[in-house]
């Protein structure tokens, strides 16, 4: 999903509607579409915006959040927060892509975030994979542009405005200059996988996990914060329990 998220935030207590606010702030592929201090004011703005994603809280006098996420549009997907923890099971069984329990801070809300990008992503992919499904990009080198077969790369590294190449069987990186973000946006996601600010890693190249880094062709790779739920996740959908 290229696009950013649209977002509202729902909650009574105006401080905790402030915080909300600063994390999706924070937060790049996210957009504040607006801030709700109750659900009726959270319906009217479902009915005047397209909304990808409600923060809402439950526990909110004369309708709940609970209630209210029986009410939103089929494409708005909901995170819940509350501070009673009695709520959770009826959360997910409201098909809640994520529950915040009060207080948390802006790791455990970024991680929450990423989980729904991941999930708007895949939605988005699947009509768009014959598109991505693809094993070479040609780029910019030395003004020459170069055929890169995807199949060979080893991981791309981001070094300011350029990035290295680094290509099996290749001792030296071919050298581009192109933004982490653009290069992400061209590469298969089934392939390749974003796992800190510096690093893209091919998957089939990944050859040990240990703690939070990857060993590729003898390169250690920390697996940064913000990628951490999306990297568990492509653990464990190819592991054998």
């Amino acid at each position: 999903m290229h696009d950013k998220i649209k977002c509202i935030i729902v909650d009574d207590e105006p401080m905790a509607l402030s915080l909300l606010e600063s994390y999706v702030a924070k937060t790049p592929f996210l957009e504040l579409i607006q801030k709700c201090g109750n659900a009726f004011e959270a319906i009217e703005a479902l009915n005047n915006n397209t909304v990808d994603l409600a923060f809402l809280d439950i526990q909110m006098p004369e309708l709940n959040g609970l209630e209210l996420s029986k009410t939103l549009p089929k494409g708005t997907r909901v995170i819940f927060t509350t501070a009673f923890n009695e709520y959770a099971l009826d959360g997910f069984k409201a098909d809640a892509l994520d529950y915040l329990m009060k207080p948390f801070g802006f790791d455990e809300f970024y991680n929450a975030a990423l989980r729904a990008k991941e999930w708007f992503a895949l939605v988005n992919n699947q009509s768009a994979l014959p598109a991505k499904d693809k094993d070479f990009i040609f780029v910019k080198s030395e003004y020459r542009q170069l055929k890169i077969d995807l199949n060979q790369v080893q991981y791309f590294e981001g070094l300011k405005d350029y990035i290295k190449i680094w290509i099996e069987g290749n001792p030296k990186p071919i050298l581009t200059l192109m933004s982490m973000k653009s290069l992400e946006e061209e590469l298969p996601p089934q392939k390749f996988m974003r796992i800190h600010r510096s690093f893209i890693v091919s998957l089939s190249k990944v050859q040990t996990i240990e703690r939070n880094q990857v060993l590729i062709n003898k390169e250690r790779i920390t697996v940064a914060d913000q990628y951490k739920a999306a990297f568990r996740e492509f653990i464990k959908d190819n592991s054998i329990d």
